[in-house]
């Protein structure tokens, strides 16, 4: 297992459940077949920029978070197409890494992933139906 997906299995520990102690994150990591030493956890949680809280760690805040979707969409998306569980959106030219990063932050639980290249956003939905829901929200904001 490499890094980024050790990272990734915490955000989601993190975001799931309540994670108090690097033992706690441990034990869950162990469970998703992760080992990881005490040394290793405390390094990602510090490069996650994750924060101990009351109700366990958390993940900070991030403090330049820019554009919402809906402003970005009505500047720079042309068109939304579906594909079975698959959204495609154009943008013009340059923009469509923007748009997919403001839709990874928004964190909509409609959707799976994005992947961008220069002018197109594919959009990962669980279904064809909340691909076909999502297409009418992005409609909404053209």
């Amino acid at each position: 297992m490499n890094k980024s997906y050790r990272q990734g299995q915490i955000l989601k520990l993190v975001q799931a459940s309540q994670v108090r102690t690097q033992e706690d994150l441990a034990v869950a990591l162990r469970a998703l077949g992760i080992q990881a030493t005490q040394v290793t956890l405390s390094r990602d949680i510090r490069d996650l920029g994750l924060v101990k809280t009351s109700d366990g760690y958390a993940q900070q805040a991030s403090s330049a978070s820019g554009p919402d979707v809906e402003t970005l969409a009505r500047g720079f998306v042309q068109d939304v197409r579906v594909a079975q569980n698959l959204l495609v959106l154009r943008t013009s030219p340059g923009h469509a890494n923007t748009v997919a990063v403001a839709l990874d932050r928004a964190n909509w639980p409609e959707i799976t992933g994005t992947i961008a290249g220069d002018d197109t956003v594919l959009v990962v939905a669980p279904d064809s139906k909340t691909a076909l829901e999502l297409r009418m929200k992005f409609l909404e904001f053209l």
